[in-house]
């Protein structure tokens, strides 16, 4: 493939087209005339030798090709979007521009809300969007960073990407108050025998994984994509739930429940920002990882 042989303006319109399954609405959405954006469809489809839309009725339909280039389209746009925005300079004192970073909603908690505070004195144009962290971040994690400006996560999930250290967590257990099984601490025992509610794919921890190592295998009986939702979980039954101590200590009190230290040396976890390769040099994201370092520098005083 010669890409310098390529029209990339075809990515614009492909992404329209398949999005839109319409190519009057296609075109209007990217400023171009019916005939001008049904020249486009001809292109795109002698390039892929596939119809990519075919007619079903008074409407059209995605083909098999189409649907897979869907998702692909809408990733490739992302990074020329961010490849052609790069800056020489970033004041960010005069600056207008969104960095969209992917979190759990353990990371906006505990360090979201930190790192929003220095943005917002040092920049306040910049907008920041946090959003949540979808279950197939393990599997598609270079489709996911080339689309966003960084992921908030542990080390020991993801791994082959440029990461910053922000702050050091550890985990404990939260389990109701008036738990009938448990006293002031829990055993392995405890761990084997009782359910658990669990953070989505919590298996991908290295706490949890740890787990296995030591022949427990916990017994999920609710799984949730928020961590703020486990203490709700548990509290008033007899289920048990490995949390974060930063957020564990904020949550506990306003849930009916309170906190115990695992019966094992927990791997303890340390939070980091990652991101895509392209954004390395880039004058804007070097600006926000300073800030979100700085702001890591100051929570290893925040007690854990």
């Amino acid at each position: 493939m010669n890409l310098a042989r390529l029209d990339l303006n075809l990515v614009v319109a492909l992404r329209a087209l398949l999005e839109e399954r319409n190519v009057t609405k296609a075109g209007r959405r990217v400023g171009l005339s019916q005939p001008a954006m049904s020249a486009a469809l001809a292109r795109l489809r002698r390039h892929f030798d596939d119809e990519l839309l075919s007619r079903a009725g008074s409407q059209y339909e995605l083909t098999a090709l189409g649907q897979v280039l869907l998702d692909r389209t809408a990733t490739a746009y992302d990074v020329l979007e961010r490849l052609f925005t790069s800056q020489a300079a970033f004041d960010p004192a005069t600056e207008t521009r969104e960095f969209r970073l992917v979190s759990s909603d353990y990371a906006v908690d505990v360090f979201g809300v930190e790192l929003a505070r220095p943005v917002h004195q040092e920049a306040p144009g910049i907008r920041l969007r946090l959003t949540r962290t979808p279950a197939t971040v393990v599997d598609d994690t270079e489709s996911l960073l080339s689309a966003t400006d960084g992921l908030l996560m542990p080390h020991g999930v993801i791994s082959g990407f440029p990461a910053t250290d922000l702050y050091d967590d550890r985990w404990v257990f939260v389990v109701a108050d008036d738990h009938p099984d448990l006293g002031d601490r829990l055993t392995r025992q405890d761990l084997a025998r009782l359910p658990w509610v669990t953070y989505q794919r919590t298996y991908d921890a290295p706490a949890v994984r740890q787990l296995g190592m030591l022949g427990i295998e916990p017994r999920v009986e609710v799984s949730v994509d928020s961590f703020h939702a486990l203490p709700a979980l548990v509290a008033g039954t007899r289920r048990i739930a490995l949390v974060q101590a930063r957020l564990a200590h904020r949550l506990a009190p306003f849930g009916g429940v309170r906190v115990l230290e695992p019966p094992y040396e927990a791997v303890p976890l340390r939070e980091a920002l990652w991101w895509h390769p392209v954004h390395t040099h880039d004058v804007a994201h070097t600006w926000l990882r300073d800030i979100a370092a700085g702001v890591g520098r100051r929570m290893v005083d925040m007690p854990a």
